[in-house]
């Protein structure tokens, strides 16, 4: 039986197939595909494209499998083969679940798929609703954090494969955890874009590497092969969605933006498949019209993270005000009452005005994520510490009670729970050396800028900067370690099991704030939290202490809280 083969390369003169070292003539159709069919060529075999007169076999564009590497031929995939056992998963909305952020290759000491899966049942014993994974596409390398992809829609190798995220999918389905998959279309990876050789797949560059052409002459396809690879994740891996990094760096001037489009695409599909599937962005343009419902105005995104929120709990834990973390001093009351603080208001990181404000009165809190930490917050540190490097643990606490007990939609970052004492570190591995050592070289110039030491900076080359950034599970065993988490899977029991901690309506939720003790109202809840370095003893009459720190007390008309502490209680 003939096997259909296909590739878009409208500029090219000349295209052939090569299947095993034999090669084939393709055609062109009047939009620029090419066509060859050759017989017994099915799943399981290997194939490259040469174009024009270059003889040096390239991959497919829409590679589904690449076993040897991002350079080597991709090979061909059956997504039907693979034998799902996730029938009884229905789904659910990510508004206001609990989501965990986890890398796979350092979430455990195997780094691959499988042995992520093995630890689910942690997750599950959390209360953790979706688990979301940093990108699983093919990049060049064994070791990096997937944000340098360069064949989308190939599941990274070294981590099990398509097969093996798909066993991961299905292993989460079971236990009844939804999936996010991070997916990153602002850019590719500086060694293996091949994309250009094939057609107008570029339009520049931004910070991280090529951009893709949305708006440009040929760019209808460019598109199609964007939304066609979020829509394959959706449908052929059965994740729950998606999250869309850096939407800010897709530069597209049509009428109806990508990201609109493919929210009406994404829609039709969740319609079809019968299961709520979502678009979750990442933006620094603190702009609400992104998660406007469409007939609103808006793109129609389900939700976007919320680095004000981050960085006003941050100031607020740990005191850092540098870079732009400045104009958050004192800001964390307001910003937990609107999700944006720069909301039309002056930016002094970026020397203007910056932002819109969130109408509260109709856009739900849920559409925005908060956290404490996230892989960027500490990975993009020079040392990859995190929050309780520098801060107490039962400081850090009080931060997670705001985050939980918050209008806005809850994650946390792998270990987190724990208080994790394992950095997170920013790693590469890219075979070329000069590339290596141009990355190497970068980051600690990065750095030397704001006065580290070149010893001080992690050599993001190393296995051993992978190995220090993997988390040590052996921690649960210590009991102080143990205790953070048992506050954590109260915290999100706490959340389940009191709607009001989870309302989302911005327009009701009242933030009090006396000199660094908050004071949450969640319906007939109250959640306080003394950050002041005093004692603070306010008149609350508690009828019920839900969950407390240690130290809090209560008499029949106050509430006492040291420094440090949180309780949530009843009225």
């Amino acid at each position: 039986m003939a096997e259909p083969f296909s590739v878009w390369a409208p500029q090219r003169s000349r295209v052939r197939l090569d299947v095993g070292g034999s090669w084939h003539e393709m055609a062109r159709d009047d939009r620029g595909w090419w066509h060859a069919e050759v017989p017994g060529a099915g799943p399981g075999t290997d194939y490259a494209f040469l174009v024009d007169d270059d003889d040096t076999p390239l991959p497919d564009p829409r590679s589904l499998w690449q076993p040897n590497g991002v350079h080597g031929p991709s090979r061909r995939y059956e997504h039907r083969a693979y034998e799902w056992s996730d029938s009884a998963w229905t789904g659910r909305p990510v508004a206001g679940r609990v989501i965990y952020e986890l890398h796979v290759g350092t979430f455990t000491t195997a780094g691959t798929f499988d042995g992520a899966a093995e630890k689910l049942d942690h997750l599950v014993s959390l209360g953790v609703d979706f688990v979301e994974v940093l990108p699983v596409n093919a990049f060049d390398g064994v070791s990096g954090w997937g944000y340098d992809g360069v064949l989308w829609g190939a599941a990274h190798e070294p981590y099990g494969g398509p097969d093996g995220f798909k066993r991961f999918v299905d292993a989460c389905h079971a236990r009844g955890l939804g999936v996010i998959l991070d997916v990153v279309y602002n850019h590719l990876g500086p060694s293996g874009a091949y994309l250009d050789r094939f057609g107008p797949y570029f339009a520049g560059k931004n910070l991280w590497g090529p951009t893709i052409n949305l708006d440009g002459p040929d760019s209808d396809e460019v598109r199609r092969y964007v939304i066609d690879n979020a829509l394959g994740w959706l449908r052929d891996f059965h994740v729950d969605g998606l999250r869309l990094d850096a939407v800010h760096a897709l530069v597209d001037t049509r009428a109806t933006h990508l990201l609109e489009e493919l929210a009406v695409e994404v829609e039709a599909l969740s319609t079809g498949l019968g299961r709520p599937l979502s678009l979750i962005a990442e933006s620094d343009l603190n702009d609400p019209r992104l998660v406007t419902p469409r007939a609103g105005g808006g793109l129609g995104l389900d939700a976007q993270w919320c680095d004000d929120l981050h960085h006003a709990l941050h100031v607020a834990l740990s005191g850092d005000t540098s870079g732009y973390y400045k104009d958050f001093e004192g800001q964390l009351p307001t910003t937990l009452r609107s999700a944006f603080f720069h909301a039309g208001t002056w930016s002094s990181f970026r020397r203007r005005t910056h932002g819109r404000p969130v109408d509260v009165r109709t856009t739900p809190g849920h559409r925005f994520l908060a956290y404490l930490q996230n892989h960027d917050q500490i990975g993009n540190r020079a040392t990859g510490d995190r929050l309780t490097a520098t801060v107490s643990p039962a400081r850090v606490l009080c931060g997670a009670a705001l985050v939980f007990c918050s209008p806005y939609t809850p994650m946390l970052f792998m270990g987190e729970e724990w208080a994790a004492g394992t950095p997170w570190q920013f790693f590469a591995s890219f075979p070329d050396p000069d590339l290596a050592e141009a990355v190497r070289t970068g980051r600690r110039r990065e750095f030397a800028d704001h006065g580290w030491g070149e010893s001080e900076v992690p050599d993001p080359m190393s296995p051993d900067t992978v190995a220090a950034s993997t988390l040590d599970w052996s921690e649960l065993a210590s009991a102080d370690h143990r205790s953070v988490l048992e506050t954590y899977r109260a915290l999100i029991a706490l959340r389940r099991n009191h709607p009001e901690l989870a309302d989302p309506r911005l327009d009701r939720f009242t933030v009090e704030d006396h000199d660094g003790f908050l004071l949450l109202h969640r319906g007939s809840l109250r959640v306080a939290v003394n950050l002041s370095p005093s004692p603070v003893t306010v008149p609350v009459r508690a009828t019920s202490i839900l969950l407390a720190a240690e130290g809090v007390s209560s008499s029949p008309e106050t509430l006492t809280l040291p420094p440090d502490t949180f309780a949530v209680v009843g009225i």
